[in-house]
């Protein structure tokens, strides 16, 4: 298990170590009590990739504009 804080990885970094994760896990090499912390130490990456897209998210704006095609604002994005 890696001893840095999920929560102060970057997306890539945190997706990164998830696919490396998986493939440990995958191969089936690791003794139960290591892949049971590994599982474990997958999910807390996977909640920090799912904060991350949700912030991301977020964060983009659809540009408004009139009816001349100029931008006019700015609004929240809306995945629906």
């Amino acid at each position: 298990m890696t001893d840095a804080p999920t929560t102060d990885l970057s997306f890539e970094d945190a997706l990164a170590r998830l696919e490396k994760i998986v493939q440990q896990l995958e191969a089936g090499d690791a003794p139960l009590e290591a892949s049971i912390d590994l599982y474990t130490e997958g999910q807390r990456l996977k909640g920090v990739c799912e904060a991350k897209l949700a912030g991301a998210t977020a964060r983009i704006e659809a540009i408004q504009q009139n009816a001349d095609g100029q931008a006019v604002g700015t609004r929240p994005f809306d995945a629906a």
